[in-house]
């Protein structure tokens, strides 16, 4: 290996919840050469609200322990965990986030994902999820609090991320394909433990609409955060042309 292949471009902190194994391989294949990650965890029982209402003050603890390496930025890579509580409750978590961090920016998943959809332009948007309805709820209402119009929102029911994260990326594709709506701008899968950017292109073209992902989304933002700027093909159009 070469001394470029260590970071030279961006280090990527990720903070990602214990049970997980999704994100972390999505994150090698998107990156190019030069961009790293280098990841803690966090834990989380159940994906339910009682449990992820406590993924916040484990997010700000991590950020401190992970600040202790040359980072360009850090990603809480929680969706749920970071829209549970609100918009406020999400901006707020960043900022304890950036105050634990020595001054490494700090992102969550939720933000990425607002943050995409706004530089796609979109308005009103479909939503494919792996959680339950209480859950579903909080997601929705968080994506309206950023201005979206929601305009359809369909989930797998399931509570345990070893559930989540052994779901096929066919079967992500089904969901993807049955939350879509004719006036939906684009579709946005939403959970850091579902597989997904493996079938992001192909949405794209069979639904002549922009697709977006909560971890693709979260590398995107992470990485042009970090000022890599490079057109990352195969992933979407997020990461090709934004």
């Amino acid at each position: 290996m070469k001394d470029f292949s260590y970071g030279a471009r961006a280090k990527i902190g990720l903070i990602y919840p214990s049970p997980g194994w999704v994100m972390e391989p999505e994150f090698y294949a998107m990156s190019p050469e030069g961009v790293i990650t280098c990841t803690t965890r966090i834990s989380l029982l159940e994906t339910n609200a009682e449990q992820l209402s406590l993924i916040g003050s484990q997010g700000v603890e991590a950020a401190r322990l992970l600040s202790q390496a040359p980072l360009d930025v850090i990603a809480l890579g929680c969706t749920s965990g970071s829209f549970i509580g609100g918009c406020e409750y999400d901006r707020e978590l960043i900022e304890n986030m950036e105050s634990a961090s020595n001054g490494i920016p700090c992102i969550t998943t939720s933000g990425a994902a607002v943050t995409a959809l706004k530089a796609l332009g979109v308005k009103k948007i479909a939503v494919a999820t792996p959680y339950i309805g209480e859950v579903n709820e909080r997601g929705k209402k968080y994506l309206e609090e950023s201005g979206f119009e929601v305009t359809n929102l369909i989930g797998l029911n399931l509570l345990y991320d070893r559930e989540i994260d052994s779901q096929s990326l066919e079967t992500v594709y089904k969901l993807a394909k049955a939350a879509d709506t004719e006036d939906a701008e684009a579709i946005a899968i939403l959970c850091t433990g579902i597989r997904s950017i493996g079938i992001l292109q192909h949405l794209e073209k069979d639904l002549g609409k922009p697709v977006i992902s909560a971890i693709q989304a979260t590398f995107w933002h992470a990485l042009r955060i970090s000022g890599v700027k490079d057109s990352i093909r195969g992933y979407g159009s997020l990461l090709e042309k934004y």
